[in-house]
């Protein structure tokens, strides 16, 4: 993974648009509780040009738990089909700010993909600014991408047993701090809310303002707020790994790259039944 900026503003992407080698895409994401649809919105209304990324859709369907990754042949088939190459200028959005965006940019960039960004602010900036939009679908000629094997960055069960057991990173969990605590239900129903025991809490919505990552120094204080040193290794997990790539990203940011994702986050511990479940603040 390179070391670039993760960040591109309205204005570069509104002077990019329409360039053959770029690509945009909206991302967005909602959870059950909010009540919204991000294929309606995006047929609705979206940057021009822009082609419309399902996390549900690209994702290993042999599973119940929502939007995990696919295999890297799986994923470069689906992108390669949507007319997406690992060379391309690939700029993510979301209809948030900062919330689904980050899990794609982490995605592509796991798969080989290097020029890959996030719009500052998302659609909400992109509309206030009132620069232009289009209604209805997008799409381009098919093209190859060239995956590559993802490196060890993507963690299992196991994998956070192991890291909690050996303390060989801090586990931290974007949830927000009352979900985490137990003290309010989570989105998906049945699943009880709480955290992995000796885990840590940073809200992803500490890191953002108005749709994009607070700056620099912010970013640490949240990060000390939530009892994690960043002179130490980090593995990210939230809900079911969509907000866990909002921890990554402001990490990345600060030149602290996380060690892995869990991708199964809390939607898989808690579901299985027969993990541990902490309550309130360790």
């Amino acid at each position: 993974m390179t070391d670039r900026s993760p960040l591109v503003s309205t204005a570069w992407l509104a002077q990019k648009l329409g360039a053959p080698d770029l690509v945009v895409l909206d991302a967005s994401y909602y959870l059950p509780t909010q009540n919204r649809d991000a294929e309606a919105e995006y047929l609705a209304g979206h940057v021009p040009g822009a082609l419309r990324f399902d996390i549900n859709a690209v994702a290993d369907r042999t599973t119940s738990l929502p939007h995990m990754l696919p295999t890297a042949d799986e994923f470069a088939t689906a992108v390669g089909a949507m007319g997406i190459s690992e060379r391309d200028t690939i700029v993510v959005y979301d209809g948030i700010g900062l919330f689904s965006a980050p899990r794609v940019w982490w995605t592509f960039r796991l798969f080989g993909a290097e020029n890959v960004f996030v719009l500052e602010g998302g659609l909400p900036r992109w509309l206030a600014e009132a620069r232009p939009v289009e209604q209805g679908p997008v799409s381009r000629p098919a093209r190859t991408f060239a995956v590559k094997t993802p490196p060890d960055l993507v963690a299992d069960v196991a994998r956070v047993q192991k890291t909690l057991a050996e303390n060989s990173a801090q586990v931290v969990d974007a949830r927000a701090a009352d979900r985490f605590t137990g003290e309010a239900p989570e989105p998906r129903k049945g699943l009880p809310s709480g955290h992995i025991p000796g885990s840590l809490n940073v809200p992803h919505a500490a890191l953002v303002r108005d749709g994009t990552l607070r700056p620099a120094d912010e970013l640490r204080a949240a990060f000390a707020a939530g009892g994690v040193d960043l002179e130490k290794p980090v593995l990210t997990t939230c809900g079911s790994g969509v907000s866990a790539a909002v921890l990554w990203i402001a990490l990345h940011t600060l030149g602290r790259d996380p060690v892995a994702l869990y991708d199964g986050s809390w939607t898989e511990w808690a579901g299985r039944g027969d993990l541990p479940i902490a309550t309130g603040r360790e």
